[in-house]
């Protein structure tokens, strides 16, 4: 049933934070918002972006254009630092928007803006097999067995990559005794397997899909669920480890333009629009798991449980993983010879 113009009105009200300011209802241009996102968000943020489109026209009588930027985490925040215009970013990990905070960008205090820290969906790392898993791969140890091409991105541009990393490090932590010594050693052996590395999630996908190269990729559940539905069931299959790591992908306004803009108001009013029991939905179906309860049960058979470890419990947070492992001269150099 179609919304009245009332509730409508009142939604997007609430979403802007009370009475939507002059700058951004006064303009007779349409306006634009550019969302700088990470890689595999494409498909996403296309329905998002219709849905929030319509109903901001619903509202207003304000036509709308919202254009998207993805690629690899780590260097779309470099971009944002080095000029690009966008308006939100919604990117890969927090380590990411950090460092736009330490660059004038947003304030210190940006995940504190929106509930769970910002991240209004979360993802778990997850393998992508040939159909049949004729490797037979099932978890985190049969990738370094010989023979076995792993395909992942680089972690020096990819935030994906990052949590790839971070979630084997984690399972070496708790198989192989505990020993962060031994958990580098496995990590610089998968790594050997490694015969390319992309600079984002999206190009590593396309190497093991449509180049065919790999017997296994790492990926992001939403986008290994995504390449699945895309290719149909006789061709990969989808294995979950026995344990993994919480991805809790973050979301900001880019204070710095948006001010400058005049689009604070629509900015703040896409990002609270995450959170609504529609794009909620318009999210699990895209294969990101919910934060809303209710959505979250309703799409619980598509989202396997695992053991899950989290930045904050098992590497103190992502600006001290970030150091240690990603930052030149960490681990991740150290294991990969660069």
């Amino acid at each position: 049933m179609p919304l009245s113009r009332r509730k409508v009105l009142g939604r997007l009200a609430a979403l802007a934070g009370g009475p939507l300011v002059a700058d951004t209802l006064g303009a007779t241009e349409p306006l634009t918002l550019l969302n700088v996102s990470y890689d595999p968000t494409r498909e996403l943020y296309e329905a998002i972006n219709k849905a929030f489109i319509a109903l901001w026209k619903a509202q207003t009588g304000q036509s709308i254009d919202i254009r998207q930027s993805h690629g690899g985490s780590g260097k779309q925040a470099r971009a944002i630092i080095d000029g690009l215009q966008a308006d939100v970013a919604t990117l890969g990990t927090a380590y990411d928007i950090n460092e736009m905070g330490r660059n004038g960008l947003v304030p210190a205090t940006w995940a504190a803006r929106l509930p769970n820290n910002s991240a209004p969906y979360t993802s778990i790392i997850v393998f992508l097999v040939r159909r049949g898993n004729p490797k037979n791969i099932r978890d985190w140890g049969d990738l370094t067995r010989p023979g076995i091409q792993v395909i992942t991105p680089n972690p020096k541009s990819s935030g994906g990559a990052r949590w790839n990393y971070l979630a084997a490090w984690a399972w070496a932590l708790h198989q192989l005794g505990g020993s962060e010594a031994t958990a580098k050693q496995f990590v610089g052996q998968l790594f050997q397997h490694v015969p390319v590395l992309d600079s984002g999630a999206r190009g590593a996908t396309v190497t093991f899909v449509d180049r065919g190269i790999g017997d296994a990729l790492l990926a992001w559940e939403n986008e290994a669920l995504l390449a699945k539905a895309q290719l149909g069931p006789d061709k990969v299959d989808l294995i979950v480890p026995s344990s993994s790591i919480l991805a809790e992908p973050p979301v900001t306004v880019v204070d710095k333009v948006v001010d400058r803009r005049g689009t604070r108001a629509l900015a703040e009013a896409y990002l609270k629009y995450l959170y609504t029991r529609e794009a909620q939905r318009t999210i699990a179906q895209n294969f990101y798991r919910p934060r809303d309860a209710a959505i979250a049960a309703e799409f619980a058979a598509h989202f396997p449980q695992t053991r899950l470890v989290t930045i904050d419990d098992t590497f103190g947070g992502w600006d001290r993983a970030q150091a240690r492992h990603f930052d030149d001269g960490g681990t991740f150099d150290d294991i990969y010879g660069q």
